[in-house]
């Protein structure tokens, strides 16, 4: 009988152990979560009392006018009315094909070229002066280049997407190749396994998580890169709308467009974080 209660004993502490935890982490998102909202009420109610004592710029608006402008924005975000003349969502919609053109035209040229430079330490030493001088320079110096090219706004800006994005694939692939323990390449050449086999079954698998944290990089980059590139190229894009917002000086539409930038960023970041959590494995 006693045996029988230190099994069931034993059986239920770890249960017990993770709902406590469960529990605290639940707590610690709820304070958290409070914190956050008084933060936010807080900033927003001393904005909206300098704005009305006139303490800050005629220009900033105050938030009741940036939620009321936001609402507006985001009540028909699609609409076609002309060519310059679209919702907020199609603004939206073509920087973000922009962006998945470029960032997945370079995952297609970088992973390969990674794996190609990675395996041969001659080739690598090569190859990385290039990267290392190229890599620093901001993706908006190659935005005369793109233009000169292309000759076309869309494209340039595509073109722009694609520079910025390869470096941090091209080296994350790199690193991924040259750090793959030489256990796992030694017990494949001793089964004695094509190089097809090795690099299927022991490059991609290995290197796969440094890749995906890459392409989580890249994404990012592109995001960030892609506002600025379409306030100089002009077009429809969520960049040209915040620079035609600023020169039409409506500060409230460019700040509502700064939370949905964010926001978008997010979503796409956080897309490629479940990706990145599934195929990491604990060595």
């Amino acid at each position: 009988m006693s045996t029988s209660k230190t099994i069931i004993g034993s059986v239920s502490a770890p249960a017990e152990q993770e709902v406590n935890r469960t529990s605290r982490v639940m707590t610690a998102n709820m304070k958290a979560f409070l914190i956050f909202l008084g933060i936010l009420l807080g900033v927003g109610l001393a904005w909206e009392l300098a704005v009305k004592v006139k303490m800050m710029s005629p220009l900033i608006p105050a938030p009741s006018l940036i939620l009321a402008n936001g609402f507006e924005l985001i009540r028909n975000p699609f609409y076609i009315k002309g060519m310059n003349d679209v919702g907020i969502g199609m603004h939206l919609l073509s920087s973000i094909g922009r962006v998945m053109i470029g960032f997945l035209m370079a995952a297609v040229v970088a992973v390969p070229l990674g794996f190609l430079i990675g395996m041969s330490e001659v080739l690598s030493k090569a190859i990385d002066p290039f990267i290392q001088v190229l890599r620093p320079v901001s993706p908006l110096a190659w935005l005369p280049i793109g233009l000169a090219l292309f000759q076309d706004a869309e494209n340039t800006a595509v073109f722009v997407i694609f520079i910025s994005s390869v470096w941090p694939i091209l080296l994350n692939a790199i690193f991924g190749v040259r750090n793959i323990p030489m256990t796992y390449l030694n017990v494949a050449r001793t089964l004695e396994a094509s190089r097809w086999m090795i690099v299927s079954k022991v490059y991609l698998p290995a290197t796969f998580p440094q890749i995906v944290t890459g392409l989580r990089i890249s994404l990012g980059v592109a995001w960030v890169v892609i506002i600025a590139a379409e306030m100089l190229v002009g077009g429809r894009g969520i960049g040209y709308f915040v620079w035609n917002e600023w020169n039409n000086l409506n500060i409230a539409n460019i700040i509502v467009c700064i939370v949905l930038i964010g926001l978008v960023g997010i979503v796409l970041d956080r897309l490629l974080s479940l990706v990145e959590k599934r195929v990491k494995y604990e060595s």
